[in-house]
Formats: C-alpha cells, structure tokens, sequence
C-alpha cells in the first residue's frame, strides 16, 4: 500500500516510518529500477521546513511548488540504502515542530515514490498553514535546530546533505539577521565535518532585495564553512 504525504494524509508520516511502494504487477521495470539504483552510493538527506511567519513559503503556492520540485529531484538522484529525513523548524519548542519522518530507500521504498510524496509535502505547505495542520511560528530558529540536527543524525556514515527550504534570517537569541549590521555567531567547533553540503532554497525570498541576498549569503557560507561543511549553497531563485 502506497503511503501518501499529500496534505489529505499528511499525517500518516508523524512517528516515522516507511513509505511502501504501490503494488505493481510489471516486476521486470521494478528490477530494471533497482539495477540502476543499486549503482549510486548510498548518502544522506535532510529536508528541514522552515514554518516562520518571515518565510514565503507557507504562505506562496507557487513558491512551495518550486520548492518541492528542486527538493524532489534531489530525492530522485539517491540510490538504494541512501537515508531521507524530514523535518520542520521554527520556534524553539518540541512541541512545535513535532512533525518527523525517516526512510531507508530501497526496492520497496523507492526514490521516486518517495521523491513525489516529499514533493506533495512541500508544495502542500501552505494548505497545512492554512488549516492549521501546521503552525506559522514567530521565530526562526534555524542555528539551534542545526545543532539538534548535528546530535540526532549528523554526518558520520554516509555522504550527507542538509537542505533548509527558508529564507535564511535567522531570528533566535543567536543573532536578528533581519538587522543589517547582524552577523551569525560562529559555530562551537566543527559540528558538521564530514558533510557534504548545506543548501539554503529561497534565501533572502520575501525581501525583494539582491543585497540582502548577497548578504545573507555571506553569514551562511562563512558559517557553514567554519561548522565543517565541505560546500554551502544558498539560492534565492533558481
């Protein structure tokens, strides 16, 4: 039976689990699919959602939807045995962020089945906001959920990639990022060495300012370098 994450059944995911593939009679394309699959290394990935009232994306279908496409297509590049994480963000509170699934892709846990249900999350955001099935947060905690990120999953293991769909601003007692003479603190010591890459989508999204983008991509690169990310990436539009 096919678990979806459409918002219908967006709650299916809270506790975690396992997605099953959709019962199919064609054996030879599932077997064609796991030859493929089984070339690529496995790695991991970390989706984080970030629901702040600042960030576009609860609020911006079509935003959501590029969102969930670009995340999507990552999903669809993992191999068999690669680890897929979802999580959102926010406030600085359990409570609030009790949303949480973890798979192990494999010939019953397909990238693709997977890769479209995550997609449907995301683009669905916004519906979930609006329903109150998720709800928009007044902070944007994202340092303190990259350091529970760094003690619960981390990077020893697999090849690992972090992948904040938010705009990046920061708004904790760590730093106002919204200020433009604020600056992200630097990280204690090396929480993430060994990781592959930490991407930001939609990076300074909602500010329509170039600079401000410019800017924000500076904090996160010289932080993510000096947390011990082999390479950042922070988008605003692509």
């Amino acid at each position: 039976m096919n678990v979806m994450l459409a918002v219908a059944t967006a709650a299916a995911l809270v506790g975690g689990g396992a997605l099953a593939i959709k019962s199919a009679d064609d054996t030879r394309a599932i077997e064609a699919d796991y030859l493929q699959q089984a070339q690529v290394a496995p790695q991991r990935l970390v989706i984080a959602i970030d629901l702040s009232k600042s960030n576009p994306l609860i609020d911006d279908p079509d935003f959501a939807a590029k969102v969930g496409a670009r995340v999507a297509d990552e999903v669809r590049g993992l191999g068999f045995a690669s680890e897929v994480h979802v999580r959102t963000f926010g406030n600085y509170d359990a409570e609030s962020n009790n949303f949480h699934y973890d798979a192990v892709l494999s010939v019953r846990n397909r990238p693709d089945e997977v890769a479209a249900e995550i997609q449907k999350l995301i683009a669905g955001t916004p519906i979930l906001v609006q329903q109150g099935k998720w709800k928009a947060q007044g902070h944007t905690n994202i340092l303190a959920f990259m350091d529970n990120v760094s003690q619960a999953i981390g990077c020893s293991g697999l090849p690992t990639t972090i992948v904040l769909a938010s705009d990046g601003i920061e708004d904790s007692e760590y730093a106002r990022l919204e200020h433009a003479d604020a600056h992200l603190p630097a990280p204690d010591g090396k929480p993430f060495a060994g990781c592959a890459e930490l991407q930001i989508l939609g990076l300074g999204e909602g500010d329509h300012s170039p600079s401000e983008t410019v800017r924000l991509r500076g904090e996160w690169t010289k932080w993510s370098r000096a947390a011990g990310f082999a390479h950042f990436q922070g988008l605003n539009d692509w």
